[in-house]
């Protein structure tokens, strides 16, 4: 080497040698992140939260994408002459799109027409094809969109149906349920997660409660049918998914937007945590939980982070 010459670093002599990976091979195993300052204010419980924008496709939503798109292609359901149609509130819709994109095949995407900016902009640049629905009607309306669309083309579209597809569920037994049993070495006495298809709640309450019957699994939704929280569903006024089973919760919980919008910007300011506002509510609801047990690990799921959100009004507010 020349007297002056620079090294030339390379990631093999960093020692980050690493076998090429395929894009969806990085879907789960997202790391357990525990709520250090938010967490002090119940000295006796840990809060854990799992970071589920570590996914590709940025959200919790990559998980049951994938295996409802994996496990159509294994019956035939979704060849490649046929669209892959759903409805949405934009995590699933993304995921989706980076799947279809991924995979080679086409994706059509109903939503409301009030989801965030960046939502749609994100499912634009991966070449979906976007419906926009009423948005007073909010996902009910991009629901009925779509079976409209399907009843009237059934040889067009393969229907995701992500709200009553037992691989919905399946993908967070299977998945989700064992990482958190893990990361905690076990430790784990309070699930808790919010409901909109409630695949994360259904999948990971049965495994963590098939892998120690004491776990208790609490479950939270918005107080209201007239709400701001993206993905999340207000069940009593709601079209009810499919895979939704009501009794498995141990306690359900209903958290307002506004607590939910304050928490969300506490756990960016107090934690350097930029997350969603569904995360907000999450935790929102583990300290609940926390309060109300005194002692104990309680886990839950930061669904997103909150760059889909930052064209959102609260993050202003004082």
């Amino acid at each position: 080497m020349p007297q002056n010459a620079r090294p030339t670093l390379t990631i093999e002599n960093q020692g980050f040698v690493r076998q090429p990976v395929d894009i969806l091979s990085l879907i789960g195993h997202t790391p357990l992140l525990r709520l250090g300052r938010l967490g002090r204010e119940v000295p006796g419980v840990e809060i854990y939260a799992k970071a589920e924008w570590e996914n590709p496709g940025g959200s919790v939503k990559d998980r049951p994408a994938l295996n409802i798109v994996l496990e159509a292609e294994c019956s035939g359901s979704l060849t490649r002459g046929k669209t892959l149609i759903d409805s949405t509130s934009g995590n699933t819709g993304i995921a989706y799109a980076m799947i279809g994109a991924a995979r080679g095949f086409r994706v059509t995407l109903c939503m409301p027409a009030n989801v965030s900016v960046e939502r749609k902009r994100i499912v634009s640049a991966y070449g979906a094809e976007i419906i926009y629905t009423d948005p007073l009607e909010g996902s009910d309306g991009a629901i009925r969109r779509v079976r409209e669309l399907v009843r009237a083309h059934p040889e067009r579209y393969f229907y995701a149906n992500q709200y009553d597809n037992p691989a919905n569920w399946r993908a967070h037994y299977e998945t989700t349920g064992p990482e958190i049993f893990e990361q905690t070495g076990g430790r784990v006495t309070h699930f808790v997660a919010g409901l909109g298809t409630s695949g994360t709640f259904m999948g990971t309450s049965r495994r963590l409660k098939e892998l120690n019957a004491a776990i208790r699994c609490i479950s939270f939704q918005p107080d209201s049918a007239f709400h701001g929280l993206e993905g999340l569903k207000y069940m009593p006024a709601a079209i009810k998914p499919g895979i939704y089973d009501p009794a498995l919760a141990d306690d359900n919980l209903e958290i307002s937007t506004e607590e939910a919008y304050a928490m969300t910007r506490r756990l960016a300011r107090e934690e350097g945590l930029l997350v969603g506002v569904s995360a907000g509510a999450a935790m929102v609801a583990a300290l609940r939980v926390a309060r109300e047990i005194g002692r104990g690990v309680v886990v839950t799921v930061f669904s997103d982070s909150g760059d889909k959100y930052l064209s959102e009004r609260f993050w202003d507010e004082k």
